[in-house]
């Protein structure tokens, strides 16, 4: 994909989070670390890559992520999908980090087991 649609996407990720996170701001291009500033606890990655290759950009946004209370998110939009609409977009996260959310919100208990699961 072109660098100009990812730029573009990114500004429309920043101006789609900015519902719930009023400073949320595109990163200026070629900055490293979050592709969205502003959300407090998270790290975007913001990919709009012909190849899908989901674990690079997971350990991409792992690396950007320097606590475990950091998130770190991926949000992928494929071809055909834009600024109109973001319900098409995908985001992705480590499954650990999904289950410590769904826990957070009352929709799992804690486990049984006392392995960790990060």
């Amino acid at each position: 994909m072109s660098r100009d649609r990812g730029l573009e996407l990114q500004r429309a990720l920043a101006r789609y989070l900015s519902a719930w996170w009023p400073s949320a701001e595109s990163t200026p291009n070629g900055r490293p670390g979050s592709d969205v500033l502003g959300t407090p606890g998270i790290v975007w990655e913001n990919k709009t890559a012909a190849r899908f290759d989901p674990q690079a950009w997971v350990r991409q946004a792992k690396a950007h992520a320097i606590t475990r209370a950091v998130l770190p998110v991926t949000v992928y939009w494929p071809v055909g999908v834009g600024e109109g609409t973001p319900g098409a977009a995908l985001a992705i996260l480590p499954l650990p980090e999904l289950v410590n959310l769904l826990v957070a919100a009352g929709y799992a208990g804690q486990p049984e087991r006392s392995e960790s699961v990060r």
